[in-house]
């Protein structure tokens, strides 16, 4: 999302109740996530080494004392990922070349389509987690009335929201620079994200 949406979230951030660390721990399900790769289609370059993955049931959103996009929010920033926001996908396709980007699930369900229009739809809903790597396409098919993401980022890169084919290109060279985060959003130093994302091989999606 633009700068201004994560300006807009961080004011609201700043004056909500937020759970502890404890809290936090015991929301959290510790998932081996499900691991995607999107090829180049010659409009969106997706991402030649690092797969997406998406994490069901990451987190525990039945509690009541703190709002879900709350928990989710508070748990990406605990890793490490910051730069929040939270809204719905835009349903348009586009990517972000200088960085890599986390969805999770807070309210509703959705259907996402990730890689572009060659890539796959995947259906999720409130607790899951999509981990998106600099260059895959997305975009939203439908929702619930009630959908709700949240999103942030490593504290490495350069937020940017490309969608016009004329970018390629240059992209795919971005792409390349992007460095890895050194936490995972959802389980931290320890997370599986780091050994799916120290792979160096290429396989199909």
């Amino acid at each position: 999302m633009p700068v201004k949406d994560q300006i807009k979230n961080f004011a609201k951030k700043l004056v909500e109740e937020q759970p502890d660390a404890a809290t936090l721990r015991a929301l959290v399900r510790a998932r081996k996530p499900t691991a995607m790769h999107f090829r180049d289609d010659g409009i969106v370059p997706n991402n030649p080494l690092l797969p997406a993955l998406l994490y069901r049931g990451a987190v525990k959103l039945n509690g009541r004392r703190f709002p879900p996009e709350v928990v989710i929010d508070t748990l990406f920033d605990t890793n490490g990922w910051g730069r929040s926001w939270r809204d719905t996908v835009y349903d348009f396709v586009h990517y972000h070349s200088q960085i890599h980007e986390v969805m999770g699930v807070a309210r509703g369900a959705a259907r996402i389509e990730c890689g572009g229009i060659k890539g796959r739809i995947l259906n999720v809903k409130a607790g899951d987690v999509l981990v998106l790597p600099a260059g895959t396409g997305h975009r939203l098919i439908d929702s619930s009335r009630d959908f709700l993401a949240v999103g942030a980022y490593p504290q490495g890169g350069t937020y940017d929201e490309c969608t016009d084919t004329r970018q390629h290109s240059d992209a795919v060279k971005r792409i390349a620079k992007v460095r890895k985060p050194k936490t995972d959003p959802v389980l931290g130093s320890g997370g599986p994200l780091l050994a799916a994302w120290r792979t160096k091989s290429r396989r199909a999606g």
